[in-house]
């Protein structure tokens, strides 16, 4: 299904990581920036924005978008769309220019729950003459297992 990341389960682990994961990234990592960081890191899960807003508590809805801004445009988030509207996820990829950490997620359509599935990469597209992939986006719809039952 979906795993933690290792470095999840010490906190002064995960946020040296992520101050680490920021730098790589060219993003300088703030006081609010790395708790946005922290917050889609626990979640291990893709989170809109008023899943994260509800989350933190402490930084108002704008500075948490024009945070979700600069990691978008960092590559240091993936965004998703599902049924229930743009979701945010933490991505894992050590470069800054591109994205290859990118995995199939999954939306269960009974619970609202979207999970990502990191050991099933996306499968390989083979574009048209002259065209360049730069993100790719995956979600399989159906029911998770606790649904299912």
């Amino acid at each position: 299904m979906y795993r933690k990341k290792s470095y999840l389960c010490n906190p002064m682990e995960k946020e040296q990581h992520l101050i680490i994961l920021m730098q790589q990234h060219g993003i300088r990592p703030t006081a609010n920036r790395i708790i946005v960081a922290k917050t889609l890191a626990e979640a291990c899960r893709p989170l809109t924005m008023g899943e994260l807003d509800d989350h933190i508590g402490s930084i108002d809805k704008s500075s948490i978008f024009r945070t979700l801004t600069v990691f978008k445009e960092q590559h240091l988030v993936h965004v998703l769309e599902d049924s229930e509207g743009t979701r945010y996820e933490l991505c894992h990829s050590h470069d800054h220019a591109i994205n290859n950490d990118m995995h199939v997620h999954f939306h269960c359509e009974s619970c609202g729950a979207t999970l990502c599935l990191e050991d099933l990469p996306i499968p390989k597209m083979h574009l048209p003459d002259g065209y360049e992939m730069q993100s790719a986006s995956f979600i399989i719809n159906g029911r998770c297992p606790k649904c299912k039952k």
